[in-house]
C-alpha cells in the first residue's frame, strides 16, 4: 500500500467497506452521529483520500460517489505488518503473545485461535 490511511480516514474507509459507495452527504451523516464534524471537512478529507488513491469516485448529477479503492483485508495486512514491525520486531509471537494476554478469550475463540494454528501446522 503506497499510502497508510490516518485515524480520520480509516473511519471514512470502514464506513465505505460497508457501504459499497457514497456521496461525501451521506459518510458525513455517518460521521457525525459520533463525533462534531463539519461537512467540509469531510468533503475535504474525502478530496484528499482521491488524489491519494484510496478512494475512487464517479459522478452522479451534480455530486460524486465514492467507493474505496483498497479493500478493508489490504489495508489491514498492511497496517498489521507495519505495526508489527516497529512494535514487536516483526516477530508474530510477541505480537499473538501480547494480544491473547491483554484480552480475555472466550472458549470459542480459543477453539478458533487453536483450529488456524492447526490449520498453519499442518501447511508445513
Amino acid at each position: 500500500m503506497k499510502y497508510k490511511p490516518t485515524d480520520a480516514e480509516l473511519e471514512i474507509l470502514s464506513i465505505l467497506w460497508d457501504k459499497s459507495e457514497a456521496s461525501v452527504r451521506e459518510i458525513h451523516d455517518v460521521l457525525s452521529q459520533t463525533k462534531d464534524t463539519g461537512y467540509t471537512t469531510t468533503l475535504k478529507t474525502m478530496q484528499i483520500m482521491f488524489s491519494k488513491g484510496l478512494l475512487s469516485r464517479s459522478e452522479q448529477g451534480r455530486s460524486h460517489l465514492y467507493m474505496p479503492a483498497i479493500t478493508e483485508k489490504e489495508t489491514q495486512n498492511s497496517l498489521l505488518s507495519s505495526f508489527m514491525d516497529s512494535t514487536f520486531g516483526g516477530s508474530a509471537k510477541k505480537l499473538i503473545m501480547r494480544a491473547i494476554g491483554q484480552s480475555n478469550p472466550s472458549k470459542e475463540e480459543i477453539n478458533e485461535i487453536r483450529q488456524l494454528l492447526n490449520e498453519l501446522e499442518n501447511k508445513q
